[in-house]
């Protein structure tokens, strides 16, 4: 590919990256506030113990079905 295209996807998709980043920072107060109305709280990460479980829940599923 030219050199010029690869620039240009590389720097298109750090444009989106930092766009994307900048708009969950801006959404952040109303996604806040929008919570505090409705009364939902924001779902907690899963531990890593959780996460851990999960991945090994999904493994048995997989191992299980090709079996």
């Amino acid at each position: 590919m030219n050199k010029h295209f690869e620039d240009a996807r590389y720097y298109l998709k750090r444009a989106g990256e930092t766009a994307g980043k900048g708009l969950k920072e801006e959404l952040e107060p109303v996604e806040a506030r929008f919570r505090k109305l409705t009364g939902t709280e924001e779902e907690p990460e899963p531990s890593r113990l959780e996460a851990v479980r999960a991945d090994l829940k999904s493994l048995q599923e997989r191992a299980e079905g090709e079996a």
